[in-house]
């Protein structure tokens, strides 16, 4: 049986959404936020460390809610506010050697979680679907003011196939 819904881009986003979304809150489920808490983890990993305010640009959360997470994720230990050289007003989130034990471990969690999701894939298309879903990413957050994460993902890319 075939019905309109299946060539309806707004339903596959969907459904391979929830599946990612549902199977990432099980792995991620024991860090402060989840997968919020992942995302923002992931920043204070990055170099050269940034402010609240730059990581809350990038991953399009409220810099309220992002006050609370980051809250979050230094009583746990994960992560931690230092004074920024440039700007003493600023304070940069930076990884602590726990926090980046803790995102490699989740890190590989998610890539099984990414395997299982990318698994309806023949051999070697899902590189190839990862690539085209970040243009499309890319695309339509450089129509939103987000565009600096899509700059440093895409540099990595291209460093990392050199």
């Amino acid at each position: 049986m075939t019905t309109p819904l299946e060539g309806d881009l707004g339903w596959m986003l969907g459904v391979v959404f929830r599946a990612y979304a549902k199977a990432a809150d099980h792995v991620l489920g024991d860090l402060p936020g989840g997968p919020r808490g992942y995302q923002v983890l992931s920043a204070a990993i990055g170099e050269p460390p940034r402010n609240q305010g730059a990581i809350g640009a990038d991953l399009g959360i409220d810099r309220t809610i992002l006050t609370y997470l980051i809250d979050d994720l230094e009583r746990a230990e994960l992560v931690a506010r230092r004074p920024d050289p440039a700007d003493r007003r600023s304070r940069l989130v930076v990884a602590t050697t726990r926090g980046r034990e803790a995102w490699q471990s989740h890190r590989d969690a998610l890539r099984h979680v990414e395997a299982h999701v990318l698994g309806a894939l023949p051999a070697g298309d899902a590189d190839s679907f990862r690539g085209l879903l970040q243009t499309i990413a890319c695309s339509a957050q450089a129509r939103d003011p987000l565009t600096d994460l899509c700059e440093a993902v895409t540099t990595a890319r291209d460093e990392k196939g050199r």
